[in-house]
């Protein structure tokens, strides 16, 4: 090899070793910022060795919230968790791998392992954090995400809860793949690569970007970007998390839906109509079906924050589920 090719690739080696270096160190930079702007706002709660970080407020009867795919605690805790908490004892989690939450097994969170925490093992997680905080059969709510491990919830512990209300979730088999962002950041390759690059060097301004996309067409409510700490999600664990929970979802949908017809209490599913990241015709609509007395409110022109957009009837679906449960 001539001596000059060899010099280059010394060189070019070493760029690339110290790129890789200072990505890994403001990486971990930035993740130090962002948990330090948004620290817990709760308590934590042991459940098998994970810590469970839970926001508990108010009393009344008992009603767990669980947020969505890339959300935390204070995606609920902007506004709507202190209203509910005037007549329920909220109770709000944050999901394994997010916010504040640890992982499951140590697996799930290692860039070098593209498994991912279940919604039947996020539901017996959070099952058994409620347990600890005294919550034996709450109202349990979730958004999107939050609303598939609320279902596996109530199909795996029927008898610990009281009521279920279904927030935009996507809760049956949906056509085509998920877009490639998923798809990269929860591969064995891309989750080693990616989330520390996009966790270093993606602008502030693009994570503002995409919480406008995830509420439109409605605005986002005033001051949500500045408090809901959606930077924690930037993490490199987090994005991998994220990413191989929501990569995975789809074939346990497909376990969970036969046993959507045995479902034996208080449903109440509210989803908008202009909600294009998952769809009403394809989840919600279907969904309200196979339950035997689900009701579905659709609220029209809505995208798919509805528990933003109209905490009204947010509430109402929860004091419904809750009356119908015998709670209030």
């Amino acid at each position: 090899m001539p001596l000059a090719l060899r010099v280059f690739l010394i060189v070019l080696a070493g760029l690339i070793g110290t790129l890789i270096l200072i990505t890994a160190w403001r990486a971990q930079a930035r993740s130090s910022i962002f948990e330090a702007r948004f620290p817990a706002e709760g308590q934590f709660v042991e459940v098998d060795g994970t810590r469970v970080h839970a926001v508990v407020m108010g009393s009344g009867p008992d009603l767990v919230l669980i947020h969505g795919a890339g959300g935390s605690t204070r995606d609920f805790t902007q506004g709507i968790a202190q209203r509910l908490a005037q007549s329920y004892r909220v109770i709000v989690f944050d999901r394994p791998g997010l916010g504040h939450t640890e992982q499951i097994a140590p697996a799930h969170g290692r860039a070098f392992s593209t498994s991912a925490a279940t919604i039947v093992e996020q539901a017996t997680l959070l099952r058994g954090a409620a347990l600890a905080l005294g919550a034996e059969r709450p109202v349990v709510a979730g958004h999107s995400f939050g609303a598939s491990v609320a279902l596996a919830w109530a199909v795996t512990f029927p008898d610990d809860i009281a009521a279920l209300v279904d927030v935009a979730g996507p809760s049956l088999p949906w056509p085509g793949e998920l877009s490639s962002y998923y798809r990269i950041n929860g591969s064995f390759l891309g989750g080693i690569i990616v989330p520390p690059l996009i966790a270093a060097w993606a602008p502030e301004s693009r994570i503002e970007t995409a919480v406008e996309a995830v509420f439109t067409p409605d605005p986002v409510p005033e001051g949500y970007a500045a408090n809901a700490g959606a930077e924690l999600v930037v993490r490199p664990r987090s994005l991998r998390s994220n990413a191989r929970q929501v990569n995975s979802l789809r074939p346990q949908i497909v376990e969970l839906t036969p046993a959507y017809g045995d479902l034996d209490l208080p449903v109440e599913i509210l989803h908008g109509d202009a909600d294009v990241t998952v769809p009403l015709t394809i989840h919600s609509g279907p969904l309200s079906d196979l339950i035997p007395g689900a009701n579905l409110t659709v609220l029209p022109g809505v995208g798919h924050m509805p528990h933003h957009a109209d905490t009204d009837a947010l509430v109402a679906a929860i004091d419904r589920a809750a009356m119908r449960a015998g709670l209030r």
